[in-house]
């Protein structure tokens, strides 16, 4: 886990990680959500709706979201605000996913920044955009 401090972000910081989404993975978002949509759930389902394998859900994609923050940008001292995503294109059980977060704006006043997310599949194709607004708990002092 980083422990980065206000003070150490720079406009163009960069951090990224990568995970791979599992069928244990969507089978225990739905047990913590209750969605039981078919489309994430029902192989056949999906098959008739015009895709190979079950669609992960947008919102365990976007999750790791959560991670990029609370772990790698600033990790320690970090403290969501605000997030704002696009879901590009769906994401299925054996995809490795890169998520990425990149610092594009910084607020003095409030000790808080904006950062750029992007999600990439291992093809290399956006599957999630948006941004991120994250305080630094206490400036990280």
């Amino acid at each position: 886990m980083n422990s980065y401090m206000y003070k150490d972000l720079y406009v163009g910081m960069k951090e990224k990680f990568e995970v791979k989404i599992s069928e244990t993975m969507l089978d225990s978002f739905r047990n913590i959500t209750g969605d039981v949509n078919p489309l994430h759930n029902d192989i056949s389902y999906a098959k008739s709706s015009g895709f190979d394998k079950r669609v992960a859900f947008g919102m365990l994609t976007a999750s790791f979201l959560s991670t990029l923050a609370g772990v790698y940008l600033p990790g320690k001292y970090s403290y969501i605000q605000e997030v704002t995503t696009k879901f590009v294109k769906p994401v299925f059980p054996g995809d490795l996913l890169e998520v990425i977060g990149e610092v594009i704006e910084l607020d003095d006043c409030v000790q808080r920044f904006v950062m750029k997310v992007e999600i990439k599949n291992q093809e290399g194709n956006k599957v999630l955009r948006g941004q991120m607004k994250v305080g630094v708990i206490n400036a990280g002092k």
